[in-house]
């Protein structure tokens, strides 16, 4: 059977239509379902191998990009999110959703008590402005860093895709250890190291980060958007003849570990 995933709508929110179509052609049989369905009790977090949050502007990103969605899962959520990820299903946050997870506390994750719930005195990462103190609206080209992320395993080709944030200037307090969680970085589009240059680091994130993951490698966080590189058509040079660097793989690994459970 195809695995269900459960993609949360929020106001605001704009990818999840880009996200249902990335796990359509994985292989799942996604379900936009919105949160107030899900605070109602006619949808449960449950009844789903698989939790996305897509990417838009949730609540118009006011008090910060995501912090009002981060507040609905710590509010009404934070037991149901924590039990889902426990399990091990795999969970994705893109762009806005990234941001959501970062600000509820779900990643990095290190934290021993309550690891859904953020501790807003003291976080352990953020995603704050852009070093260029502008949005950023550009293709970037990704590497895939982490084998013990379920959604980068075995990944070795380079994913091109779009960025369009205006926060996503990834920092943590303690960089050192979160190394083992970096998922995903920006690399030139050769595949040589970005080092922090621009653009192809395009926020100024701490070690080229691009996207991480949390201790036990089912939940990733990444700002760029692979869910809008997924055809080859939608590659910008595809009338040139490219079209390799698909965003795919990366949902095809999730979805085929979701299979599994």
């Amino acid at each position: 059977m195809k695995p269900k995933a459960l993609i949360l709508l929020a106001h605001g929110t704009n990818r999840d239509h880009d996200a249902a179509e990335a796990l359509r052609l994985a292989g799942a049989d996604p379900e936009i379902v919105p949160l107030n369905l899900l605070r109602q009790g006619r949808r449960r977090f449950g009844d789903y191998q698989m939790l996305v949050l897509p990417g838009g502007f949730s609540y118009a990103d006011a008090l910060g990009a995501g912090k009002l969605l981060a507040i609905d899962l710590q509010a009404y959520f934070s037991d149901q999110i924590q039990a889902f990820v426990v399990s091990g299903k795999p969970v994705i946050g893109i762009c806005n959703g990234f941001q959501a997870l970062v600000k509820s506390g779900i990643l990095p994750g290190r934290r021993a008590a309550s690891p859904a719930l953020a501790d807003d005195r003291h976080p352990e990462a953020t995603l704050t402005f852009n070093a260029r103190g502008r949005f950023e609206c550009r293709w970037v080209t990704l590497k895939p860093v982490s084998q013990t992320c379920l959604w980068t395993r075995g990944l070795a080709d380079l994913i091109t895709c779009p960025v369009a944030h205006g926060e996503g200037n990834f920092q943590a307090v303690e960089a050192d250890r979160l190394k083992e969680q970096i998922a995903l970085v920006y690399v030139c589009p050769d595949g040589s190291p970005a080092h922090g240059a621009y653009p192809a680091n395009p926020n100024g994130s701490l070690l080229d980060i691009a996207g991480v993951c949390n201790p036990a490698g089912n939940v990733l966080g990444l700002m760029p958007h692979p869910e809008n590189h997924i055809h080859p058509w939608q590659h910008p040079l595809w009338r040139r003849g490219a079209s390799a660097m698909s965003g795919l793989p990366l949902f095809e690994n999730g979805v085929r570990y979701a299979a599994q459970l």
